[in-house]
């Protein structure tokens, strides 16, 4: 098994190291001075920055137990991206300000629609059966 952080992992890490940033930095703000606007939304925005930072963890740490909670860490990731964005648009009254994964990610581009394809990948190339 390849190291999770060498190579192109290198650049996934990155990636998941600034959203973590930026989601932890965003959801704080959003939950400190204005949570009764949209609690739900700014707490799921925190749980995004929660799943990023493990993942980002898992990468570095590397090895067979990094590699397992990494692809628990961006299979969680997916599903939220994914029944987050779907809810923005059904439930609006939900989502009244962006948030990280709230309508697939459309404030950030559209990467957190993207990352964790990037991220199951990434893993699927450095799966330990596959160094068998």
């Amino acid at each position: 098994m390849g190291e999770l952080s060498s190579g192109p992992g290198r650049v996934l890490v990155a990636v998941y190291a600034v959203f973590a940033v930026a989601a932890t930095g965003r959801s704080l703000v959003q939950l400190g001075t204005d949570a009764d606007r949209a609690p739900l939304a700014y707490s799921l925005s925190l749980l995004a920055a929660l799943v990023y930072l493990a993942a980002t963890t898992c990468l570095l740490v590397g090895g067979r137990r990094g590699w397992w909670a990494a692809l628990v860490a961006v299979v969680v990731e997916a599903v939220g991206v994914l029944v987050v964005g779907t809810l923005s648009y059904v439930a609006t009254d939900l989502f009244p300000d962006r948030t990280v994964w709230s309508h697939f990610g459309q404030g950030y581009g559209f990467l957190p629609l993207v990352l964790p394809v990037a991220g199951l990948v990434w893993l699927r190339r450095t799966s330990p059966a596959r160094s068998r």
